[in-house]
C-alpha cells in the first residue's frame, strides 16, 4: 500500500512536470512570436525610414517652390478638373503607377498581367497629347504628402523611388497643366477621412453623370454601382463588358462597339489601364469619357466608414493581394443595362 502510494505521488509529480514543460514549450513559443514580429517590425521601419529619407527632400522642397532636381509637375486640384468636365465637357484620361509601369514595360497590377508593346505606345501617345478637350491627370505624389494618411504617405513614398521619379519626369512636360488623377479616389488615402469631406467629394463627383445617358464601359467583375446608389441620378445607364484583365487584347472590338453609340451619350469608363487609351480615342472622335477607375469601391469603402481597403463581395479589386473568388454578377437591373459584352 505503501508503495503504491509512493508510486502515486510519483506519477502527480511526473504529471506536474510535463504540464509545466508543456507550458514552458508555449510561453518559448509565443516569446519566439513576439521577437518574430519585433523584428518584422524593426525591418519595416527601417524601410519606411529609408523611403521617407529618399522622399523628404522633395517634400521638404516643395514647400519653397523648387526641387533639388527635374521639376515638380502642375498638377493642378481635382475640383478644377471637375468643373472642366460638367461645364465645358471635357474626357479624362487618368495615369496612376499601373499605367506608367505599362508603359516602362513592366507589371504592378492585375489589371494588366501581361506586357503589350501595343498598349505601351498607346499609353505614351495618351499621356503625351495635346488634344483640347482632353484632361490627363496623374496622382499629385512628387512634392508634399500632407494631405494623406500615414499609411498612404508610407505606399507614396515606397513607390515613388528615384528610378522611378525620374523615369516619370522624363515622360512628363514640365510646361503642361496636369490634374489630379486622384479626383476619383476621394477617400481612403485622405487624412479627412473620418470627416464630413469625402462625402462632400461625392456629391461633387455625381455632378459628372447627375441626368446624363451614360454607358459604362468596364470590366466584367466591377459591377459599377451595383449594390450602391453611386449612379442613382444618371438619366440612364447601359453598360459594355470588357475582360477583367489585360483588357487590351480585345480593344478593337470593344472601341468598335463604342463608335457605334450616340455621341451625347456620357462614358464612364472602369478598364484599368486600357480606360485610359479608350478616353483618349473617344475624345477624339468627339465623345466625352471619363476615366472613373476605383470609384465605386471607393463609394464602398466610404459607406463602410472603416477608412481603408478591404475587399466586396462580387467586385474585383485589382489592389488586394489575396486570392477574389468573383462570381457573375446576378442582378437583374445590371444584366438588363448590358449591351455588349467582351469578356
Amino acid at each position: 500500500m505503501e508503495l503504491e502510494q509512493q508510486f502515486l505521488s510519483l506519477l502527480g509529480i511526473v504529471e506536474g512536470l510535463q504540464k509545466r514543460v508543456y507550458q514552458l514549450e508555449e510561453e518559448n513559443k509565443l516569446l519566439i512570436r513576439g521577437q518574430k514580429q519585433i523584428l518584422e517590425w524593426v525591418e519595416q521601419n527601417q524601410k519606411d525610414n529609408m523611403h521617407y529619407q529618399e522622399n523628404a527632400p522633395y517634400e521638404l522642397q516643395d514647400s519653397i517652390g523648387r526641387p533639388m532636381e527635374g521639376f515638380f509637375p502642375k498638377v493642378m486640384d481635382g475640383n478644377l478638373a471637375l468643373e472642366e468636365i460638367v461645364t465645358n465637357g471635357k474626357s479624362l484620361a487618368r495615369f496612376g503607377d499601373g499605367e506608367f509601369a505599362a508603359i516602362a514595360g513592366r507589371i504592378r497590377h492585375r489589371f494588366q498581367t501581361e506586357v503589350e508593346e501595343g498598349l505601351q505606345q498607346r499609353l505614351k501617345e495618351t499621356l503625351q497629347s495635346e488634344e483640347e478637350n482632353l484632361l490627363i491627370g496623374i496622382a499629385n505624389n512628387y512634392g508634399s504628402l500632407e494631405k494623406y494618411t500615414e499609411q498612404a504617405k508610407r505606399e507614396i513614398r515606397c513607390y515613388l523611388n528615384p528610378q522611378v521619379r525620374k523615369e516619370h519626369l522624363l515622360l512628363l512636360n514640365p510646361e503642361k497643366t496636369y490634374y489630379d488623377a486622384y479626383l476619383t479616389r476621394p477617400y481612403v488615402m485622405y487624412r479627412d477621412n473620418q470627416t464630413d469631406a469625402p462625402r462632400m467629394r461625392f456629391e461633387n463627383l455625381r455632378r459628372i453623370w447627375d441626368g446624363r445617358d451614360c454607358i459604362f464601359v468596364e470590366g466584367c467583375c466591377t459591377g459599377l454601382g451595383v449594390g450602391n446608389d453611386l449612379f442613382d441620378n444618371a438619366g440612364s445607364i447601359r453598360r459594355i463588358l470588357g475582360p477583367a484583365e489585360n483588357a487590351f487584347s480585345r480593344y478593337e472590338e470593344i472601341l468598335d462597339c463604342c463608335m457605334k453609340q450616340e455621341k451625347n451619350k456620357l462614358f464612364l469608363l472602369a478598364l484599368g489601364p486600357t480606360a485610359t487609351v479608350l478616353a483618349y480615342d473617344l475624345c477624339r472622335s468627339g465623345y466625352q469619357a471619363v476615366d472613373v477607375g476605383h470609384v465605386d469601391l471607393e463609394y464602398e469603402w466610404f459607406l463602410r466608414g472603416e477608412a481603408c481597403r478591404m475587399p466586396i463581395d462580387g467586385k474585383y479589386n485589382n489592389e488586394l493581394g489575396e486570392e477574389q473568388v468573383l462570381l457573375p454578377i446576378r442582378d437583374k437591373t445590371y444584366i438588363s443595362q448590358v449591351i455588349a459584352d467582351f469578356s
